[in-house]
């Protein structure tokens, strides 16, 4: 199985999955690249998973499934290109030989979810939207605080070694805040080397790794004292678990 995100947009990627004759792919808000991409590798696409409603993660969804026949699967209560697959929590999908779980994870939208499964001969595979980014999270368009801190806590609980597809390449941002939360964090100093490093070579910093994320990512290491003790220099209101992402994540978006 070969692992390929395709840039698209600014900053998207959509990811491929591959066993060099049977492709799918996740969240194709363009269906120009994965055709060039399907005619390159001489892949014939079979599925399209989708995470959530946004357009740059549904936009061509509609051209890959008239040129291609793909099946399509997405969130149950999303309003998504039709027709589809509609997927809740603990749902399976079967495609490539693979099993892949379905993660409800709101937070970014209502009802996202995520896809999370084995892949034989190699690591597990999560693909997770905009819910999960490198050394950060999604901003919360619908979903609560509450809910994200919730799904970003279940994601967290995968193994070290699961491979994070985000669908984003806001690495170096993201490093950069979660420097100012926690600057004696080592594990950030590294990663952040090597992510400036990658991308100064053009090449994407993604995936990442569930093990990594902890190690870096403030937004699932609220629980810590040094993550809260820094969140409530910003606001010393935020004294439950909640509240500290809350705060967390309103630091971020003025940051």
């Amino acid at each position: 199985m070969k692992l390929i995100p395709i840039p698209a947009f600014n900053d998207n990627y959509i990811w491929m999955l591959h066993d060099e004759r049977r492709a799918l792919v996740v969240d194709p808000g363009d269906a120009q690249p994965v055709l060039t991409a399907l005619a390159q590798h001489g892949l014939t696409l079979t599925a399209i998973l989708v995470t959530h409603h946004h357009g740059d993660h549904t936009g061509g969804v509609d051209v890959l499934r008239q040129r291609t026949g793909a099946q399509v699967y997405g969130p149950a209560t999303e309003d998504m290109p039709e027709p589809l697959h509609r997927l809740t929590d603990g749902d399976i999908v079967e495609v490539l030989g693979l099993r892949l779980e379905v993660l409800l994870v709101p937070g970014h939208t209502a009802g996202h979810i995520a896809y999370w499964g084995q892949v034989p001969g190699a690591d597990p595979v999560l693909f997770c939207g905009d819910t999960l980014f490198s050394a950060g999270c999604g901003r919360l368009f619908e979903g609560t605080p509450a809910q994200m801190l919730a799904s970003l806590t279940r994601l967290a609980a995968l193994p070290d070694a699961t491979r994070v597809c985000c669908a984003h390449e806001y690495t170096l941002g993201s490093l950069r805040f979660a420097r100012a939360v926690e600057p004696d964090n080592s594990a950030l100093l590294n990663y952040q080397a090597q992510a400036q490093s990658l991308r100064q070579q053009l090449q994407p910093t993604l995936p990442s790794s569930i093990g990594l994320e902890r190690a870096v990512n403030p937004f699932l290491r609220t629980h810590l004292p040094t993550v809260a003790h820094a969140v409530q220099q910003f606001d010393p209101m935020a004294r439950d678990p909640v509240a500290v992402f809350a705060a967390l994540r309103t630091w971020k978006d003025q940051f």
